[in-house]
């Protein structure tokens, strides 16, 4: 496998390609857009992600757990999920119980089969199989997606 360190040089143009396909309204699967307040500047930082749901909860995985949009995850706490015109304000709760990371990222070949390319290409998994997914949930970041609780406007991204 690859070095999981460092993002691909096809990521970035990847995900602008997406985020322009999803602002003039081409469904792709499961994909939403994920805006988050940058940790250093606070502008609105965006980045295309597949919620999925395991044990009746919903979930966004960072394939690089030191990725920019996990680091800014961590540090605000909250974002926006998008998808079409509907968007959804969400508090983003970092999974910290090695168990819970396993069931969803073992969840993530089923639930988001076109997801499974993405973690093939970053290196961290050879195939689709749960088992290798589940096996590589410590080179991850997940969060839970929860319903957010009232902040004032100039808070959210």
């Amino acid at each position: 496998m690859s070095d999981t360190g460092t993002l691909p040089r096809w990521l970035k143009p990847a995900n602008r390609l997406v985020k322009l396909l999803h602002r003039v309204g081409v469904p792709l699967g499961t994909i939403h857009i994920i805006t988050i307040p940058g940790r250093t500047t606070g502008e609105p930082r965006s980045t295309p992600v597949s919620p999925l749901i395991v044990d009746g909860r919903r979930y966004v995985i960072a394939g690089l757990a030191d990725s920019s949009w996990a680091r800014n995850a961590r540090a605000a706490g909250h974002g926006r999920l998008t998808r079409g015109r509907a968007h959804e304000d969400v508090d983003l709760v970092e999974v910290t119980d090695p168990a819970v990371r396993r069931r969803v990222m073992a969840a993530f070949p089923t639930e988001v089969p076109h997801g499974v390319q993405f973690f093939i290409r970053l290196g961290i998994v050879e195939g689709a199989e749960p088992a290798q997914f589940a096996a590589a949930a410590d080179e991850v970041a997940v969060f839970e997606t929860r319903p957010a609780v009232h902040r004032p406007a100039a808070a959210h991204p």
